[in-house]
C-alpha cells in the first residue's frame, strides 16, 4: 500500500474536487432523489448503489485500458453514446407516462423486484453514458504521479476513492428524499405534486438524452 500511495499525488484534492462533483445536480441526483422521494429511502439506495456499479465499470475498463481504446475509436464511441441516450430517453418517457401512483408514495406490487429496477437503471445511466468514462480518463490521471511504479492500481485506488464519496452523496441525498415522502406522502397536495415530479425528472432525462445523442462523435 504505501508504494501504490507513492503513485499518487495531491489526495486532499482529489477528495475535494471529487466532492464537488459530487454534488454538482444532474441525472444520478435526479433518479436518486426521485426515487426516494417517490417510495422513500431503500428506493433512493438501491438508485445510488446502480450509480455507483456504474461507475464501477468504467473505471475498471480506464484500468485495464479498454477506455482509453474506446475514447479512440469514434465508432465504438458513437454507438455507446447512441446506446445511452437512447437508454435515457426511454427512461423518461417511461416516467413521463408512469401512473400516478407510482409517484405518490403506494408500495409497489412487488418491492423487491422494484428495487432491483431502480438499481438498474441506476447501473444503466452511468454503465451506457460514454462522458463518465471520458471523464475518469480526463481526471483521474491528473492525481497520479509521472512515470508510476503501479499504474492501474493506482487508477483503481483513486477511482474507487471516487466512487466511495460519490456512494456517500448520493446515499445523503437518498436520506433527504426519503424525509420528504416521510413529510408529504401523508398530505393530499402530495397526491396532485406526485405525478408532475415524475414528469419534471422524466422530461429532464428526455432532455439530457436527446444532448447526449446530439452530441455524438460525427455530429
Amino acid at each position: 500500500m504505501p508504494a501504490l500511495l507513492a503513485d499518487i499525488q495531491q489526495l486532499p484534492l482529489f477528495v475535494a474536487a471529487g466532492l464537488l462533483l459530487n454534488i454538482t445536480p444532474g441525472v444520478d441526483m435526479a433518479l436518486v432523489l426521485r426515487s426516494s422521494a417517490a417510495q422513500g429511502f431503500r428506493a433512493g439506495a438501491a438508485a445510488a448503489l446502480g450509480i455507483s456499479a456504474g461507475c464501477s465499470v468504467h473505471i475498471a475498463t480506464a484500468a485495464l485500458g479498454i477506455g482509453a481504446l474506446l475514447a479512440q475509436s469514434p465508432a465504438a464511441l458513437a454507438l455507446l453514446q447512441w446506446a445511452g441516450a437512447a437508454y435515457l430517453v426511454w427512461l423518461g418517457i417511461g416516467l413521463l407516462r408512469a401512473r400516478a401512483g407510482a409517484a405518490t408514495g403506494a408500495p409497489p406490487p412487488d418491492p423487491a423486484r422494484a428495487l432491483r429496477r431502480l438499481f438498474a437503471q441506476g447501473f444503466l445511466t452511468n454503465a451506457l453514458n460514454p462522458k463518465v468514462a471520458l471523464f475518469f480518463l480526463a481526471f483521474v490521471p491528473q492525481f497520479i504521479v509521472p512515470a508510476p511504479a503501479h499504474p492501474g492500481w493506482a487508477f483503481v485506488l483513486l477511482g474507487s476513492v471516487f466512487v466511495v464519496n460519490s456512494t456517500v452523496v448520493s446515499l445523503a441525498i437518498a436520506g433527504l428524499g426519503a424525509v420528504l415522502h416521510r413529510r408529504l406522502a401523508a398530505r393530499p397536495g402530495w397526491q396532485r405534486l406526485g405525478p408532475w415530479l415524475n414528469r419534471g425528472v422524466g422530461a429532464l432525462f428526455v432532455a439530457l438524452g436527446l444532448k447526449l445523442a446530439l452530441g455524438a462523435p460525427g455530429r
